[in-house]
């Protein structure tokens, strides 16, 4: 499967920007995301993680370039862990940056979706 490639932008004035790459590594979809996540960058996000994207329904979000989440992000990972979940998969996040993990950890994110300090260990290599 070619790379899949989503990218977002803020509105007029708005500085934030946002890249999404999917792309497929032993069965389970890789998600790169790199920029900030909020209100008016995240859909290219939720576009990547809706469970009818293939392989299929288990997914690692690698969060090693995002600077900046908020509220939104928080959502679309709820939203794409209960989906993901009713299918029999599963959403795992992995490298969080310190402010994005302590937006994570603030909210109790950590506690349902499993995280991971590094792209392998999430991929269980």
């Amino acid at each position: 499967m070619a790379d899949d490639e989503w990218t977002g932008t803020g509105r007029a004035g708005q500085l934030g920007q946002l890249s999404v790459v999917a792309a497929v590594d032993g069965g389970i979809r890789v998600v790169t995301v790199a920029g900030e996540v909020d209100q008016h960058t995240g859909e290219p996000l939720q576009q990547a993680l809706e469970v009818t994207t293939p392989p299929g329904p288990r997914v690692v979000v690698d969060m090693s370039e995002v600077s900046f989440m908020d509220s939104t992000g928080i959502n679309i990972f709820i939203t794409a862990h209960k989906a993901l979940a009713e299918a029999g998969g599963w959403l795992r996040l992995a490298a969080l940056a310190e402010p994005v993990q302590r937006t994570i950890r603030l909210v109790g994110l950590h506690t349902f979706i499993d995280s991971h300090e590094t792209l392998d260990q999430a991929l269980n290599r």
